[in-house]
């Protein structure tokens, strides 16, 4: 009997999943899963996600580096955000970072809650990601972590891409993995014109962060995948 993979199109709808047997890959492009993989796999001995941004505080004794994100803004008062360009291997390599983000974090904390296992995709790992999921037996949830529990667009084509990958290893069990897919399939030949359409991408354009947004949407530039092990994010052994 084949796996089965399904699409979470917002956290608000993640109890209407059975994940306990499930790996879920959680899933916030623009930016915090991109800047988690980017992050691992440039030498960050762990991210550690928490809830809120007082949550980051408890770690400071620690000598971690404290990242905090709210509304796209780095918090005052902490070492940055969830922007790519501060996880390179010259600020993160060997080091431990405490994160927390808008969306992204949070769907994570819900997802560890129950999920048999989770792991982090962005496009930046997409292929190793994906190759990875192939010969896991598990069934697989991507959970898309939205829009302050509203659905997403750049969030939704990642998980097309990734049904798109996997559809000859697993059972395609609902409309929205359909929905994803086919959004993908539009979108791939240009997806940052096809983004553009999003909401969250005119936050960004607020904010002045072009090129992050390119970045999130480059593909498998990565070979890491980061896992929750207990509290924190590492890389998978192989």
């Amino acid at each position: 009997m084949k796996k089965s993979i399904e699409v979470c199109l917002t956290p608000a709808l993640l109890n209407l999943y059975n994940i306990e047997d499930s790996i879920v890959v959680v899933i916030d492009i623009l930016r915090a899963t991109s800047s988690m993989v980017y992050g691992i796999d440039n030498g960050a001995t762990a991210i550690i996600p928490v809830a809120q941004v007082e949550d980051c505080l408890a770690y400071a004794k620690d000598g971690f580096l404290l990242a905090a994100e709210r509304n796209g803004e780095v918090v005052e008062g902490y070492n940055f955000g969830n922007s790519p360009f501060s996880y390179t291997a010259e600020k993160v390599s060997g080091k431990t970072v405490v994160l927390t983000t808008t969306n992204g974090t949070k769907a994570l904390h819900m997802a560890r809650a129950t999920a048999k296992q989770v792991v982090i995709g962005a496009f930046l790992n997409l292929s190793a990601l994906c190759e990875w999921l192939k010969v896991q037996d598990s069934n697989i949830l991507l959970l898309c972590a939205g829009w302050k529990d509203n659905f997403n667009l750049e969030d939704t084509l990642f998980a097309g891409a990734v049904v798109n990958e996997l559809s000859k290893d697993f059972v395609l069990s609902d409309d929205a993995g359909v929905a994803a897919e086919d959004l993908y399939l539009m979108a791939k030949d240009n997806l940052r014109a096809y983004i553009n359409k999003s909401s969250h991408s005119h936050r960004l354009a607020k904010l002045n962060i072009e090129e992050d947004v390119k970045f999130c949407l480059q593909f498998d530039i990565c070979k890491a995948i980061p896992v929750l092990k207990g509290d924190a994010l590492v890389t998978m052994s192989s």
